[in-house]
């Protein structure tokens, strides 16, 4: 087995930015509760609202609109309720996904199952705008949230949040946008993307693993169910100690996505196309996801026809190359991608389906290694096939 491993699972997690680990240890070694009024209890709580000032600078909205929770999975069931708030109107009815939100979106929500509609993605994966306005006419008076992500998780398409924004407000509602694998690659946020809420992962911009974020960016929006009831931390709409190190460690990946994210853009763009191409050289008839849609520049979704996703997945493993197959948060299972069904992609062709995504540590030498490896391991299981029975 090679010594050396490639990583290319960025979308699922990312390593530590720089600077994050000394952040998250010095506040481990901080004493005090934040919620303490003497001087060690101070000192924390000044950590936390440092990191709630840089979060909010990535989030697009004031810090005093940055809610603290333990992932975004706890963000978006926070935010997908129909108990917010909006202009002295209390209640939305009814939930409105397209159909390549994240599970946690898909499964997390508080809306009543019969008070859902789903609305797909056109082939290209982007929402399918036609269906959106169909089902904003259907609402017969009742308000809708739409939960639309900035970007999707599997594909890296880039969805038309400022247009379905547009559309969901002149009926009324609000949207609660996933920006999780967005907001440290593309330069949006939640005033840019028109977005009455946002939410975040730290652990996806290279920060420590088990912290999310709320962010309230419309200022007449208030939600009034708080999934966590106690102490009153954070607004009272998650009470519970703060994550103090985790927190910090979140800030500190926010300043330096800020600082690199251009730069990273135009790096990891050019290694993806690179990847691209020379996927199409190892065989033109692959499959790549999305391709004539804007997508993240560190994300490629792709399946060589006739090689199930998971034979190449773990055989790719076993010779130090880290892929994935549709989202990590599936219980560790590879199974069919709802995102690509949803894009209308045929069940023989999704079962093939791999994520190649990249980070900060992705290197033109990771990318020259990582085509090899592929072209030579789906050389060895198709030789395998075609191997006369003894």
């Amino acid at each position: 087995m090679p010594g050396h491993r490639i990583y290319l699972d960025h979308n699922a997690t990312a390593p530590l930015a720089p600077g994050v680990r000394e952040v998250v240890c010095a506040a481990l070694d901080m004493q005090g509760n934040p919620s303490s009024v003497h001087r060690e209890g101070r000192n924390a709580r000044a950590m936390v609202e440092a990191a709630r000032q840089q979060v909010a600078a990535l989030a697009g909205v004031p810090a005093s609109r940055i809610v603290f929770t333990s992932g975004a999975t706890e963000a978006a069931a926070l935010a997908l309720t129909p108990q917010i708030s909006l202009k002295g109107a209390k209640g939305f009815d009814i939930l409105i996904v397209a159909g390549g939100e994240h599970p946690c979106v898909r499964e997390g929500h508080r809306f009543a199952a019969e008070n859902v509609v789903t609305v797909p993605l056109t082939a290209g994966g982007i929402v399918d705008l036609a269906a959106l306005e169909k089902a904003l006419d259907g609402l017969d008076g009742r308000r809708a949230v739409l939960a639309l992500q900035a970007a999707n998780n599997e594909t890296g398409v880039i969805q038309p949040v400022r247009t379905a924004a547009e559309m969901v407000r002149a009926h009324g509602g609000i949207v609660v946008c996933d920006a999780v694998q967005a907001a440290h690659r593309i330069d949006e946020n939640a005033v840019t993307l028109g977005a009455d809420i946002l939410f975040l992962s730290a652990h996806k911009m290279g920060g420590a693993k088990g912290v999310g974020a709320v962010a309230l960016g419309n200022p007449a929006l208030e939600i009034d169910s708080p999934l966590l009831r106690g102490g009153g931390q954070e607004r009272s709409l998650r009470a519970g100690t703060e994550n103090v190190a985790g927190i910090a460690g979140f800030g500190a990946a926010a300043v330096h996505a800020l600082q690199v994210r251009a730069s990273e853009a135009t790096r990891q763009g050019a290694l993806r196309d690179t990847f691209e191409a020379g996927l199409r050289e190892l065989d033109p008839e692959i499959t790549i996801f999305g391709k004539a849609t804007p997508r993240l520049p560190n994300t490629t979704a792709f399946a060589l026809p006739g090689m199930a996703a998971e034979t190449l997945l773990i055989a790719l493993d076993l010779e130090g190359i880290a892929l994935s197959s549709g989202s990590a948060c599936s219980s560790g299972k590879v199974r069919p991608s709802q995102v690509l069904e949803s894009m209308g992609v045929p069940p023989e062709l999704s079962r093939c389906a791999l994520r190649a995504s990249l980070g900060l540590d992705t290197t033109a030498h990771d990318i020259e290694q990582a085509l090899e490896t592929i072209g030579r391991v789906a050389r060895r299981i198709t030789d395998r096939r075609m191997k006369p029975a003894a």
